[in-house]
């Protein structure tokens, strides 16, 4: 008998995601896309559990504010099982309180549209002047995509830790703007 999974297998989603490391796309452009979604974001990375990974989001879009909490688990490298859900004002205030304090908060903005039935979602980061990120949230591991052509990659980074969230919020080099 194996241990229980901390999280409820049948009801948590599972996402599954390729990212990408961008030349620097042309942010009027994406602007320009038909219905983008563009989300200015502050990320704070919780204490968590050993094996996973907990933040808060601030996310402004528009005139709206929000707040969310995810919890995630790796189960491959490209696919984790995520709970996400919106929280209050106060509740993420009091979330902050437990933030990881090994790491600073990641502030970014995305540009998230559809292309070809799939969400793509490029963030933009303040420290970064020649590059972003592109992820693309797929229904399986060995799903097929295409990636605008507009986009110019420099390498996918899948695989690469380096390039998580999670990562660059302890290595991020924030005197150089």
């Amino acid at each position: 008998m194996t241990a229980a999974s901390p999280f409820d297998i049948m009801n948590t989603p599972i996402e599954t995601e390729r990212k990408f490391l961008i030349r620097m796309p042309d942010t009027a452009l994406l602007s320009s896309i038909e219905g983008v979604r563009i989300l200015n974001m502050e990320q704070t990375y919780l204490l968590a559990d050993n094996g996973k990974s907990s933040r808060v989001r601030r996310i402004e879009e528009a005139s709206c504010m929000k707040f969310v909490k995810t919890v995630k688990q790796r189960i491959s490298t490209l696919s984790c099982y995520e709970e996400e859900k919106e929280i209050s004002a106060a509740c993420y205030a009091e979330e902050l309180k437990n933030a990881d304090t090994s790491k600073k908060a990641i502030i970014k903005t995305r540009y998230a549209f559809l292309f070809h039935d799939h969400t793509v979602e490029i963030d933009v980061y303040p420290f970064w002047k020649d590059r972003a990120i592109l992820e693309i949230e797929l229904s399986d591991e060995n799903e097929s995509f295409e990636i605008p052509q507009f986009i110019e990659i420099i390498k996918e980074v899948s695989t690469d830790g380096r390039y998580k969230n999670t990562n660059l919020a302890q290595s991020i080099p924030f005197d150089t703007i």
